[in-house]
């Protein structure tokens, strides 16, 4: 699978300040045949012992962005969660698997149509936009507590109800049957896995994902991510990214020292907004680092909903 990636901006990593606790945030490469929570584990061993949390699993098969949070930032995963997300897959087409990927048992089709290219563009176009995605029955969803993969490898029947993400870009980046290449940009919650199949099923056939590079989380990108091991017990502070990176989506508001200190202990601070349906803001101090997460607690008032310590 060839991976075409466009010139981006360069990216400096930033550490935290002299003062408190170390926070910011790690971009990694996951090399594939590792779980997302061995790469964590791994960098938990050289931090300890600072916490360590990160924000989207990729499956073994899987390469690319792996986004962790260390120390207070990890009060910000579900900010990191919520963003756009670009996947390189390839899928084979004609073939089956109960896990939608070569990992498990891969059956061929007898007779399979083979498409068109324009076949497959059209099918592609169709997808774009708001959609309802059914999980795969092998994916890490709760089921009553358990894990649908857990009651799927015990020959359960898992059916997830479909659940809304949206579809920004599908491109057909190469073709030649049965392998059918894609870039996926998309919203939190989707899976590629799950786009292959459904573009597969409108084409009147089936696919199995068989390769899986997240190319970017929001403004993390792979080409700029670190490997596992280029992390080291002396080196890691270096690499960390500022936590403001983690809440680019909200619009920020800057406080005076005396209001830090204000939202630092908890309290409102007076700040009227013509934003009312903001229900988030990202507070900074002057210089620019991330103080707290505000929201509106009524009459002109904001206050804190997650803090970080001074860094």
């Amino acid at each position: 699978m060839s991976v075409d990636r466009s010139p981006d901006k360069d990216i400096e990593s930033q550490g935290p300040g002299p003062l408190g606790p170390k926070a910011g945030i790690l971009n990694i490469y996951k090399p594939a045949g590792l779980t997302s929570r061995d790469v964590v584990n791994q960098i938990q061993r050289l931090l300890r012992p600072a916490k360590v949390g990160h924000a989207g699993t990729l499956d073994p098969l899987a390469t690319g962005v792996l986004v962790v949070c260390v120390g207070p930032a990890t009060r910000l995963i579900k900010y990191v969660q919520r963003m756009p997300k670009e996947y390189i897959g390839a899928f084979l087409l004609g073939r089956s698997s109960p896990t939608e990927d070569t990992d498990g048992p891969v059956t061929e089709l007898e007779n399979p149509p083979i498409p068109s290219l324009d076949a497959v563009e059209t099918a592609a176009r169709k997808m774009l936009g708001p959609i309802l995605q059914r999980p795969p029955a092998y994916s890490a969803l709760k089921v009553e507590g358990r894990r649908a993969y857990e009651l799927a490898r015990q020959g359960q029947h898992v059916e997830l109800p479909p659940r809304p993400v949206t579809i920004y870009r599908l491109d057909v980046l190469s073709y030649n049957y049965p392998e059918l290449v894609l870039r996926i940009r998309c919203s939190s919650g989707t899976y590629a896995r799950a786009v292959g199949r459904d573009l597969a099923a409108a084409l009147g056939t089936s696919a199995v994902m068989s390769a899986l590079e997240r190319t970017s989380i929001g403004p993390f990108r792979s080409k700029y991510a670190l490997r596992p091991e280029q992390i080291t017990s002396d080196n890691w502070d270096l690499h960390l990214l500022p936590c403001t990176w983690a809440v680019e989506g909200l619009p920020q508001i800057r406080l005076r020292p005396a209001e830090v200190e204000h939202v630092r202990q908890g309290k409102s601070i007076v700040r009227f907004s013509r934003r009312n349906s903001v229900q988030e803001f990202a507070a900074l101090d002057r210089k620019g680092r991330l103080v707290a997460i505000l929201v509106p607690r009524g009459e002109g008032r904001l206050g804190p909903c997650r803090t970080l310590p001074p860094m």
